[in-house]
Order: C-alpha cells, then sequence, then structure tokens
C-alpha cells in the first residue's frame, strides 16, 4: 500500500513520535498550525472517517479514550482542538484517517 502514514507507522518514514501503543501511533505534524500538532492515527489502514464501520469503530473509541493522555503529555494545559479532515472539500490530503489534536496557545474561534 501506498499510504503515507502506514510508512510512518512502520518506520520507513520518520516521524517524531508523541504516543504509541498495539492500536494506535501518534507523532508531531512537520508543518504546525498550533504551537502543538499531533496527529493521531489508527495502526490499522482506514481511508477516512467515511470508512469506520461497525467493525472498526473499536479503534476509534481507543483513539478519543487516548488523546487526553497525549494532550496533557505533549504538555497543552488550557485545551486543545481535535480535528479530522473527511474527503477533498475538507481537504484530507492523507487518505489514512486522523485526528489533528492543536493547543499551546490561544486559537481562534474562526474554523474556516
Amino acid at each position: 500500500m501506498d499510504c503515507l502514514f502506514c510508512k510512518i507507522i512502520n518506520g520507513d518514514i520518520p516521524s517524531k513520535k508523541a504516543y504509541e501503543d498495539e492500536n494506535i501511533f501518534a507523532f508531531y505534524d512537520i508543518a504546525p498550525q498550533a504551537p502543538v500538532q499531533i496527529l493521531v492515527i489508527p495502526k490499522e489502514h482506514i481511508a477516512s472517517m467515511d470508512a469506520v464501520t461497525a467493525e472498526n469503530a473499536d479503534v476509534v473509541a481507543k483513539i478519543f479514550a487516548a488523546i487526553p493522555k497525549i494532550a496533557a503529555d505533549a504538555g497543552i494545559k488550557n485545551g486543545y482542538r481535535v480535528i479530522s479532515n473527511c474527503g477533498p472539500d475538507a481537504c484530507q490530503s492523507v487518505k489514512h484517517l486522523h485526528f489533528h489534536i492543536l493547543g499551546g496557545a490561544q486559537l481562534s474561534e474562526k474554523m474556516a
């Protein structure tokens, strides 16, 4: 599979790891849009939110259970934003489900 995030999970492309367990890999974004920006991805390849099913939804629950720990370990203390882009109109650039944790400063209220 020619998936950038699968290659990062496999160690074929280096990344600055923020968290890892048997189901989840999290790493710092190379072009952050906030003082702290971490991408959290399932190790299982799931293309996007549209590909979440009853059979694989448990990994999404595990991601959301891990996000507060990942944010705290990254030093985010006063809140954060979690975003997942789905499809071309949302500018999903990598076709592997991922969640952006953004924090470390006051974020804009504007989302677009």
